[in-house]
């Protein structure tokens, strides 16, 4: 079972034990509560679901397993994050911490915590190498501390509490301290009233609500833009919705060149996110020359200044501004410089714009950047909207190609879109209603396929 609530309790959670834990009403409510989950398809999850003792039970262990789009998106950029820090790729700076290192990067630690950006534009002002020896900043705390930064997680011992609110209430993190005592006073007020149950780990996360993590480091997409694009910004809305961050170091290591425009990037999310990037800066840097500042220049070609703004700051925050004009332009752009998910991001988008107009043009771009989910939710619409879509010529001509598109055709052949189509109708039956109705739909594809001479 998987904690994503705030407060995971470390009960003996094993995977010896969970199927008898969740085997007991009481205890798998008081479980659930606390953010345990039971995940389908795994060997402890289906465990979990063989070992409760009533349908009740397990009912309730299914109905905490869907994990939506946007809990996916969030869990992948956390995890991008957290490989950040744990691998210490592209970093700028290293901190020694009595005898641990940590290499991090400045940007990332500037647009999260004010304290840590003041001491890089004073004390610790172009040092690479930072060595912090005082008695009170304990190695496990600093990590921790980092964590948070990075990831807007926390996971500590019970016994690394005081060291961790010491830490954070000198790096000035009201919020981190605030949530500390909280989620403390929770476990003890739990161990009060569960009678030899101890509580080990501290865990806090952000609700999926939480976009603060998100916010902090689309600050560096704010500060990369040049600065003529910003007047255009000031004009449009009235204000900048980002001021006040003059004074934020940004330590740019690439710069983009972008219609004339230049946009002061970070590899670390660059090269961190897109393939495409890592080969274009990494690999292949044949493209750029050094600015006078010892900076690399990459001209960006085929492109607007425009939709690489979009761009930038999904790599920085992991949203995109989105409309009905521009999702198509943005999905391209994923596909071509291998971002998938933006292309999820774009795909879900498109989704709320199927209708009978436009199922089938969405159909077909759904098979062009290979979006499995868009196209089975194309499917699944016009298997509820039949007789309508029966009717459009274009239906006529996507069928006749799927048709071709199989080599020596056998009389037990399908076609792709009928086969889709089929699935959803027959599916979601549930009631002998829907059965009728099912049949009906299945006899009317019968009939127009007959109609085509096409067996299938």
């Amino acid at each position: 079972m998987t904690g994503v609530d705030p407060v995971v309790l470390c009960i003996d959670w094993t995977v010896e034990n969970i199927p008898h834990i969740v085997s007991h009403e009481r205890m798998c409510f008081g479980g659930v509560d606390y953010g345990a989950r039971c995940e389908a398809n795994t060997f402890d999850g289906e465990r979990c679901l063989y070992g409760a003792l009533t349908d009740k039970i397990r009912n309730l262990l299914r109905q905490y397993n869907v994990i939506s789009s946007k809990q996916l998106r969030r869990d992948l950029y956390e995890e991008f994050l957290r490989k950040l820090l744990e691998d210490g790729v592209y970093s700028d700076v290293t901190f020694y911490v009595h005898d641990k290192m940590f290499q991090v990067h400045r940007c990332i630690l500037a647009a999260r915590c004010e304290y840590f950006a003041t001491m890089f534009k004073t004390r610790w002002l172009g040092r690479r190498v930072i060595t912090l020896k005082h008695a009170l900043v304990v190695p496990v705390a600093f990590k921790s501390i980092l964590q948070y930064l990075y990831t807007g997680c926390l996971d500590t011992h019970i016994d690394n509490i005081k060291d961790c609110l010491r830490l954070a209430k000198q790096c000035r993190l009201q919020s981190l301290m605030d949530e500390i005592d909280d989620h403390y006073k929770r476990f003890r007020t739990f161990e009060m009233a569960k009678p030899g149950i101890t509580v080990t780990t501290l865990t806090i996360e952000p609700n999926l609500h939480n976009t603060k993590l998100q916010e902090d480091l689309g600050k560096l997409g704010d500060l990369a833009l040049p600065d003529e694009l910003c007047s255009e910004i000031f004009q449009a809305l009235g204000s900048l919705p980002f001021a006040g961050l003059q004074d934020l170091p940004i330590y740019p290591d690439i710069c983009f060149i972008v219609e004339e425009h230049k946009f002061l990037c970070h590899k670390v999310f660059f090269c961190g996110r897109s393939d495409y990037f890592k080969a274009l800066l990494i690999d292949h840097f044949g493209e750029s020359y050094i600015s006078e500042d010892n900076l690399p220049m990459v001209p960006i070609n085929e492109i607007s200044a425009e939709s690489f703004r979009k761009l930038m700051y999904y790599l920085y925050q992991d949203s995109c501004e989105l409309t009905k004009e521009t999702v198509v332009e943005m999905l391209k752009l994923a596909d071509q410089y291998l971002l998938q998910g933006l292309k999820r991001l774009c795909a879900s988008n498109i989704s709320k714009y199927i209708d009978i107009d436009t199922v089938l043009q969405i159909l077909i771009l759904a098979r062009l950047f290979g979006l499995r989910r868009l196209a089975d939710q194309c499917s699944e619409f016009m298997a509820n909207n039949l007789h309508e879509v029966l009717r459009l010529a274009d239906f006529v001509d996507i069928v006749r190609q799927d048709a071709a598109n199989l080599k020596q055709r056998e009389d037990t052949d399908t076609v792709e879109i009928i086969d889709d189509i089929r699935f959803n109708i027959t599916n979601f039956v549930q009631t002998f209603s829907d059965m009728m109705d099912a049949d009906e739909k299945l006899r009317m594809i019968d009939d127009f396929l007959e109609e085509l001479d096409i067996d299938a």
